[in-house]
């Protein structure tokens, strides 16, 4: 599962392809401090759009990445399966996300690490819900059975949005099962990175 991904481009340049999409998205608490970062890791604060009951289609806010379940570890992914998630939809911005597997060498005592990016686009966003908890507001991302283009490498994914499929997401009418699927195969590239262990003790629903 998804515990780690990536984000170098910036919010201007974020902000403007929503404009180009006529996505309006607003900025309530302001734009967002975001650094460009290789690794965003559970717990962290990122970027993301929630959906917005005002004039614009959603809200470009930073929030953290999981929020604490009932035995206190975070819950990061969520499965999507058999929910529709007629409130609380957001878009995850990123460049790239990561997953892990064993190690080609038996000898090596870490796993390969992957990173995914998308074919056409320098960015992309991933499906997730926010919801509030006792330390403010937090994200998870949605997951599904994997696709063509990630079944080689876990058998669950995260789940990158067409960009035709914003919108539809940040619309709560627009039922779940509509929006959510696998990209056409080969949309995604992989690249192999150096090599680390995931993250231990969160939970994914």
């Amino acid at each position: 599962m998804c515990n780690d991904y990536r984000l170098e481009v910036d919010i201007a340049s974020i902000a403007e392809d929503f404009d180009d999409l006529q996505i309006k998205i607003d900025m309530p608490e302001g734009t967002p401090n975001v650094a460009a970062r290789e690794d965003i890791k559970i717990t962290d604060m990122a970027p993301i759009v929630r959906s917005s009951e005002g004039a614009a289609l959603g809200e470009l806010v930073n929030r953290r990445w999981s929020w604490p379940g009932p035995t206190g570890k975070p819950v990061y992914n969520f499965r999507s399966e058999g929910r529709d998630f007629s409130s609380h939809r957001c878009l995850i911005l990123c460049d790239g996300f990561y997953e892990f597997t064993d190690s080609a060498d038996k000898a090596q005592k870490r796993l390969d690490k992957w990173l995914f990016t998308m074919k056409d686009h320098r960015w992309f966003c991933m499906a997730g819900i926010w919801r509030q908890y006792d330390g403010g507001e937090a994200f998870t991302l949605l997951t599904m059975d994997a696709g063509p283009d990630i079944a080689p490498y876990h058998h669950r994914q995260i789940i990158p949005l067409a960009r035709d499929r914003w919108a539809d997401w940040l619309d709560p009418r627009v039922p779940a099962a509509d929006v959510l699927g696998w990209l056409p195969e080969g949309s995604l590239e992989v690249t192999q990175v150096f090599g680390q262990p995931p993250a231990q003790g969160a939970l994914a629903l």
